[in-house]
């Protein structure tokens, strides 16, 4: 009975000891992720060594099909290495390689291969035989750089689809840290990713909105572009402005909107600085604000009334009459303030680039549901922007202009409006 005491005994203390150990373990790891620095790019580089075979040790794919990470910015490298490793971004290969990193170690091989040079210098020569690839069958469409420039530089209006430029950068340099540089990257991991996107089998909203209004071709000849962007450099890109069609919605919604002339105005360029212009804006978006209207989502006063008269009939006409109207923007100073931070954001701040969703032109994405809003007027942006920032306004998919907003000053409103309200 004495001996089994003992052993018992030994058998708790064992489990007490493990049990402490496990405790101070997960206490010097917490306290480790809790207090990790800046990246060290000399740590990073002996950590990024297992990274070597498929990134190459110089930061340069060994296939097309592996992304270049030498120059990448160091924040973007870091959020998909963690992405990786919650399983918001899959991938059979990089999952359980992102899964035994900590955030140090992120920071670290982020350091390193962001303070690559993009050309990556020679390839190692261990790495060139992997980077051979068979060709694939010729196929019938011949990609066109000139087409993926154009495309790239100032999307397509008629197909909504968002230039890449305000957040990427001209010829794929990123300004901002958050987004990726596309430049020396390879095409064919790009029109992967672009794949990616447009089946969802990557998940970023923005990015599934845009590739998934880009066809096959369009993608094709957006990696031709960034096989030899100077190829292209001196060629004009051109950009598709469709006119609008006069269908019998829009003539029967003119008549319907006389009612909505005198807030604003006949043809939906208000006269009144606190009501929006209405001219130009998508069909959908307009719609769905006088959905919101009538259903008490969103909230106004004035606006309640109106639109629980509309039947879904009525809102299809009137929205088509003014979404075929030429918006008028008048001649306006701007704001560099504001210019800096709509097409840049600030990152210290966590404060997104508006381009992203309302586009280089600030003519929005129709099928996204991201509005226009050059030329709009500028007491009307500064309020709205207000109305996020309070809550008073949060119609907006995923919260995502509350968020925005929240993070801004009055004086970045006044800034943003200024700027925007300038665009045309």
């Amino acid at each position: 009975m004495n001996a089994f005491n003992k052993k018992t005994q030994k058998h708790v203390e064992s489990f007490v000891m493990k049990h402490i150990l496990t405790s101070l373990f997960l206490t010097l790891l917490s306290i480790n992720i809790a207090v990790a620095a800046s990246g060290d790019a000399d740590a990073g580089k002996t950590k990024a060594a297992t990274c070597a075979a498929c990134h190459g040790s110089n930061g340069i794919g060994a296939s097309d099909t592996f992304p270049n990470l030498a120059g990448q910015h160091s924040d973007y490298i870091v959020k998909q290495l963690k992405a990786f490793k919650s399983g918001d971004r899959k991938d059979p290969l990089m999952a359980p390689m992102a899964a035994a990193l900590s955030e140090q170690d992120m920071a670290d091989v982020a350091a390193y291969f962001s303070g690559l040079p993009h050309d990556g210098g020679s390839q190692d020569s261990g790495s060139a035989s992997a980077g051979t690839s068979t060709s694939s069958a010729p196929v019938a469409y011949v990609p066109n750089p000139a087409a993926g420039k154009s495309l790239y530089e100032l999307g397509d209006a008629s197909r909504n689809i968002a230039s890449c430029i305000g957040c990427h950068g001209s010829e794929g340099n990123s300004e901002v840290l958050i987004y990726p540089n596309l430049a020396n990257q390879h095409p064919e991991y790009i029109a992967k990713q672009l794949m990616n996107f447009k089946n969802k089998s990557r998940v970023n909203y923005a990015m599934n909105q845009f590739a998934g209004n880009m066809t096959e071709d369009d993608i094709a000849d957006m990696a031709a572009y960034f096989a030899d962007p100077a190829a292209v450099a001196n060629v004009v890109s051109r950009k598709i402005m469709p006119a609008a069609p006069i269908t019998d919605e829009v003539i029967a919604g003119k008549a319907k909107s006389a009612t909505c002339a005198a807030c604003h105005g006949a043809d939906g360029n208000s006269p009144v600085a606190i009501y929006p212009k209405l001219a130009g804006q998508s069909a959908d978006y307009l719609i769905k604000q006088l959905q919101e209207f009538k259903a008490g989502t969103r909230k106004d006063p004035v606006m309640g009334p109106m639109a629980a008269a509309l039947s879904e009939q009525d809102m299809l006409e009137i929205a088509s009459y003014y979404s075929a109207q030429k918006i008028a923007v008048a001649e306006l100073a701007g704001s560099d303030i504001g210019k800096k931070l709509y097409f840049g954001g600030n990152v210290k701040r966590k404060i997104t680039a508006c381009v992203a969703c309302h586009g280089v032109n600030g003519k929005g994405m129709n099928k996204a549901g991201f509005p226009t809003i050059a030329g709009q007027n500028e007491a009307y942006l500064k309020a709205q922007l207000m109305n996020f920032k309070k809550g008073q306004r949060n119609n907006d998919y995923n919260t995502m202009m509350q968020s925005v907003a929240a993070k801004l000053s009055v004086s970045d409103m006044d800034e943003l409006a200024k700027f925007m309200a300038s665009m045309k």
